[in-house]
């Protein structure tokens, strides 16, 4: 299993500044970065960031926006988009790819399991609007609700990689919309020791126990 896009990969390649000026983000703040995959807010606005996958064939295509809302009614909607992130970093840290389609200036997400070629889910580049969160096909907590119900496409990441555990213990730890993110990477700080040795944990019962002090 690869690792392209490292913690902090979209700290250091944010959202292009013509894109940031003419949808009025200039400034926005990065909530979640694991995987490639974040989420960005600026005021009510909040969107899903993306960096695409690498193509030697393709020119950088740099970070993508997607998913774009412009009008969050609570911060659990704010939650909401962190944990989608976290999941949809997860799923590509274990193998799935994300293929991203412009459409003017936001993209498309489809999540392409690459055992089979099938699209697992597909992530609008816009919010559907009317009502709360989640009501409608493609709204934040269905999405989330469907990229948790994904198998891994790949077997557990490699123990001997800590960049690549840590990012995939943030991603499982800010996947749950009740952690926060400074939480998030305590418990993937205490977690990242008991993945490894005689007595090696997988990541999930590694945050367990790292949560219940284990």
């Amino acid at each position: 299993m690869t690792a392209p896009h490292l913690p902090g990969y979209l700290a250091e390649h944010p959202l292009p500044t013509g894109i940031t000026g003419a949808l009025g983000l200039s400034g926005y703040q990065l909530l979640a970065d694991v995987g490639g995959v974040g989420a960005g807010r600026l005021g009510p606005q909040a969107f899903l960031l993306v960096a695409p996958d690498p193509d030697p064939s393709l020119p950088d295509a740099g970070t993508q926006i997607a998913l774009h809302h412009s009008r969050l009614r609570s911060e659990q909607e704010a939650s909401t988009y962190v944990a989608l992130a976290a999941q949809l970093g997860y799923l590509r840290m274990s193998g799935y790819r994300l293929a991203m389609e412009r459409h003017g200036l936001r993209s498309k997400i489809r999540l392409v399991n690459p055992a089979t070629g099938a699209i697992a889910a597909e992530v609008p580049d816009k919010h559907p609007g009317g009502g709360l969160l989640g009501r409608g096909g493609g709204g934040a907590a269905a999405l989330l609700a469907t990229a948790r119900s994904l198998p891994p496409a790949g077997p557990p990441p490699d123990t001997s990689n800590p960049e690549l555990m840590r990012g995939v213990l943030l991603a499982l730890a800010l996947s749950d919309d009740s952690v926060g993110g400074a939480e998030a990477a305590e418990l993937a700080d205490r977690a990242l020791p008991l993945t490894t040795g005689d007595g090696a944990l997988e990541p999930r019962a590694a945050l367990e126990a790292a949560k219940s002090g284990g």
